[in-house]
């Protein structure tokens, strides 16, 4: 289906723009994108007012002023690093114009002697004589047309000046087209907001600090658009998976309870909740699309593994798709003594494993002798067949792009994919990113979890901690030391891995393993066997053992520079140790000064081990464009849409989606068509093609 045809004048690429010349669209392209629409999407960071047009008598320092000036004798620096000054005045007195580093061919022609020029920039006073360094604009007067009382100031990147970018976005506002409304009159009328060209006209347009808070009337109303644009893509994908033939996977349930009878521990009234919703999924003939949050120690590994016992007790294939060795080698080990015990072999297939056993493997899951396997996105490999995949399991959704996860899902015939993930994410994201997915929560742990101690200490406390950390080892403990370097950087203070396993090395000689993601992956696992047997007591790290390690008798976490971290990768961290019987602590090092932000992250992580809670403090203090530490393919970047300003029109455009697509999914009707253009604007183009009709 082809994008509308009103759209089309704004989905050209800049170079149609008057005077944007190849170099100038690779820097636009840069700061904004290829397209006028992208133009239209950067925003104003701020504004100058020029209506302030004193003579040079008049004029007041600390002041943005315009003027009209005769430009009199240039003044070349004499010295290098001194400036070039221009003589300019009026019929009231004289001025400075100031330059560094300007060559004076330019500035001779840019202010050619006895001609006249607007002026317009900061009056300062140096040595008793009035200066602007650097004028912001200088114009012909023949040009004063271009002289707006209010000029709009734009971020900039290496390559454009501000004047150029607005005249630029000028023209694309210029080529805009009315478009048709998509908006139901009634919520149009409620908010008092214009129509979208209106919108995009104004908010290029400021005439004071008020027109760039994005709680105005046309911020507010193309932000609903980009909202709008998300959720009806959103449930667009999800009706089509739940169109899309799947086939029911029922079992008796026997050898799930046999399972249930080998686990040392009673199932959480979350995990038996959701275990039953996984279930009717399962059974059901549509495709399961289902996302598991799971707080740090929620039990998601155990769910998912009695699901996938299920696909083996209705003679079919399971497959657990994890995004590190560590954590596809830490899965299996968490459930293959189960699956043994059971008679069932989980292989696992990563990037390292070759050769004869590979081989075998991939024999196994083809003919379908092999039932259960993990692995990483080696799973998603062409030469890797199922006979017949019923469940496909991604764990840390986010850190796989959505190709991945679709790839090993079509590898099976209607296979149910269940999407884990140990970052809790807070209803708004869960909303724009997950939408397509229905939501179960573990919110509750395990019993036996012990809760963990947290203490910050600033950096210059580290002896004391070192000691610390020897009286724990000599009563039995284990110790995490995480730093967020590998090795020390030319531009970075921040503590290096490798230098502190050495210093720490010279105090606990023999005792000490360094993992990185550096590492080979037999180098990793041998390091990590040790810790988890006891063959040494502190493991230096990066952020690599941040999911999915598991050793219960880890009592100590020791975190450097912790006001580097975001919340929830501290979070994360924490969560590996309080996993066995004693009492855990956690260790956050800081060096001070905090910022306000860092403060107020690290007094939550002390005050709380709700990782959801903490999830919705991590979106507050960061963003929701940081909340989970990498960008993931599928994820929304809004360019309009700010959530900390605008979460109730999330809700708002959650309900009118379902209410559209309620009545016309195929947006067959009047409103229907205008919201495919809407779709086309926000560039969610793959969610028109899931429509049937054109």
């Amino acid at each position: 289906m082809k994008r509308p045809a009103g759209l089309e004048a704004i989905f050209q690429p800049v170079t149609l723009v008057t005077g944007v010349g190849s170099a100038a669209a690779k820097a636009l392209t840069r700061l904004a994108g290829p397209n006028l629409i992208d133009l239209l999407w950067h925003l104003p960071a701020g504004l100058v007012d020029r209506r302030y047009n004193p003579t040079v008598a008049s004029a007041e320092p600390g002041r943005i002023a315009t003027m009209t000036l005769e430009i009199g004798e240039h003044l070349p620096s004499r010295r290098p690093g001194m400036p070039y000054r221009v003589r300019a005045g009026d019929d009231t007195g004289g001025l400075h114009l100031v330059f560094f580093q300007s060559r004076a061919p330019w500035l001779q022609k840019l202010l050619p002697v006895d001609s006249t020029r607007i002026i317009a920039g900061k009056i300062e006073a140096f040595n008793g004589q009035k200066q602007i360094v650097h004028p912001d604009l200088v114009l012909d007067p023949a040009e004063k047309h271009r002289l707006k009382p209010i000029q709009t100031v734009y971020p900039l990147t290496a390559g454009i000046n501000g004047p150029q970018l607005e005249r630029w976005i000028d023209e694309a506002v210029r080529r805009a087209p009315d478009l048709p409304e998509w908006i139901d009159p009634p919520l149009l009328k409620r908010e008092a907001w214009p129509s979208w060209r209106d919108a995009i006209t104004h908010i290029h347009a400021p005439e004071d600090e008020d027109d760039l808070s994005p709680l105005t009337p046309w911020r507010r109303r193309l932000a609903f658009d980009e909202l709008l644009a998300n959720q009806l893509a959103l449930l667009l994908v999800r009706e089509r998976q739940r169109r899309a033939t799947g086939r029911s996977t029922k079992a008796t349930g026997a050898l799930r309870a046999q399972a249930l009878k080998l686990l040392p521990y009673k199932l959480t009234g979350a995990q038996l909740r959701t275990l039953g919703e996984i279930d009717a999924d399962m059974a059901a003939t549509t495709r399961m699309s289902r996302l598991l949050q799971g707080d740090v120690g929620s039990g998601k590994t155990i769910v998912a593994f009695l699901a996938m016992l299920s696909a083996v007790e209705a003679g079919r294939q399971a497959a657990l798709m994890a995004p590190t060795e560590i954590l596809a080698r830490q899965h299996l080990q968490t459930i293959a003594p189960l699956a043994l015990k059971l008679g069932l072999e989980v292989a696992v297939l990563t990037g390292r494993d070759k050769g004869k056993a590979r081989a075998r493997t991939l024999q196994g899951l083809a003919e379908g002798a092999i039932k259960l396997v993990v692995g990483t996105h080696a799973l998603t490999q062409d030469p890797v067949e199922f006979r017949d995949l019923a469940l496909t399991v991604v764990d840390e959704q986010h850190r796989f792009g959505v190709e991945d996860r679709m790839r090993l899902s079509n590898k099976g015939k209607g296979s149910d994919v269940l999407v884990m993930t140990a970052t809790p994410i807070p209803r708004t994201l869960t909303l724009t990113s997950y939408g397509d997915l229905d939501v179960s929560k573990l919110d509750e742990k395990p019993p036996g979890r012990q809760p963990v101690d947290t203490l910050t200490l600033p950096a210059d406390r580290l002896d004391e901690v070192v000691a610390g950390v020897g009286r724990a080892i000599a009563a039995g403990a284990r110790v995490y030391w995480v730093c967020p370097l590998v090795e020390e950087s030319e531009v970075s203070d921040l503590a290096a891995a490798r230098e502190r396993a050495a210093e720490l090395s010279a105090y606990f000689k023999g005792r000490v393993g360094l993992v990185h993601g550096r590492l080979r992956g037999p180098e990793k696992d041998a390091v990590m066997a040790q810790f988890a047997k006891g063959e040494i007591d502190i493991l230096v790290a990066t952020t690599v053992i941040e999911v999915g390690v598991n050793v219960p008798e880890a009592t100590v976490m020791v975190i450097e520079h912790a006001e580097r971290f975001g919340l929830a990768q501290l979070h994360q961290l924490r969560g590996r140790v309080g996993r066995g019987a004693g009492k855990s602590r956690c260790l956050l090092i800081y060096s001070p000064p905090l910022t306000e932000t860092a403060r107020q992250r690290l007094t939550v992580i002390k005050e709380s081990e709700d990782g959801f809670v903490i999830a919705e403090k991590d979106l507050e203090l960061r963003g929701a464009g940081d909340l989970l530490g990498t960008k993931q393919s599928g994820r929304p970047d809004f360019r309009l849409a700010d959530l900390e300003h605008h979460a109730d029109l999330l809700e708002i455009a959650r309900d009118d989606a379902k209410r559209i697509l309620s009545t016309d999914l195929e947006l067959a009707s009047p409103r229907g068509k205008a919201l495919r253009t809407l779709l086309y604007l926000f560039e969610r183009d793959a969610a028109v093609r899931y429509l049937r009709s054109g």
